[in-house]
C-alpha cells in the first residue's frame, strides 16, 4: 500500500517534495495503527478481574434490610469524629523515639532458651 501510494505521489511532484510529503504521510498512517493491537484489545480485562472478585455482595444494593454491627447515633457519631479529625487534627506526637529495648535484661539475642544451657 505504502509502495503504491509513495509511487503516485512521486510521478506528480518533485522528487524533494514527494519524498517529505510521502514520509508525513506514512507517519500519520502508522500513528493511527496500535503497536501492540492483541494487547490493547485485552486491556482493562485484569482490573475488572479483580473489582469483581473483591465484591463481597453482588446484590447489596437490592437488599433493604438494615445494616447490622452498629446503631445510627453511633455511626453518626463516628462519621462526625472523622470529618472532624481534617478540620482540626490532632497534634503530633513530640518526644522523639521511645526505645523499648535498652540492651539490658531480656536482650541480647540467641544465648537463651533450651539449646543455650
Amino acid at each position: 500500500m505504502y509502495k503504491i501510494l509513495i509511487t503516485a505521489i512521486s510521478a506528480r511532484l518533485h522528487p524533494a517534495r514527494a519524498a517529505v510529503l510521502a514520509a508525513v504521510v506514512i507517519g500519520a498512517l502508522g500513528g493511527c495503527i496500535p503497536a501492540t493491537p492483541r494487547l490493547d484489545a485485552q486491556s482493562g480485562i485484569a482490573v475488572n478481574i479483580a473489582r469483581t472478585q473483591q465484591i463481597a455482595n453482588p446484590n447489596a444494593s437490592r437488599d433493604n434490610a438494615p445494616v447490622r454491627g452498629i446503631d445510627g447515633q453511633a455511626g453518626d457519631a463516628a462519621v462526625d469524629s472523622y470529618r472532624e479529625s481534617f478540620v482540626n487534627p490532632r497534634p503530633a506526637l513530640s518526644g522523639g523515639v521511645v526505645n523499648v529495648g535498652s540492651g539490658r535484661v531480656g536482650s541480647g539475642g540467641g544465648g537463651g532458651g533450651m539449646y543455650g544451657r
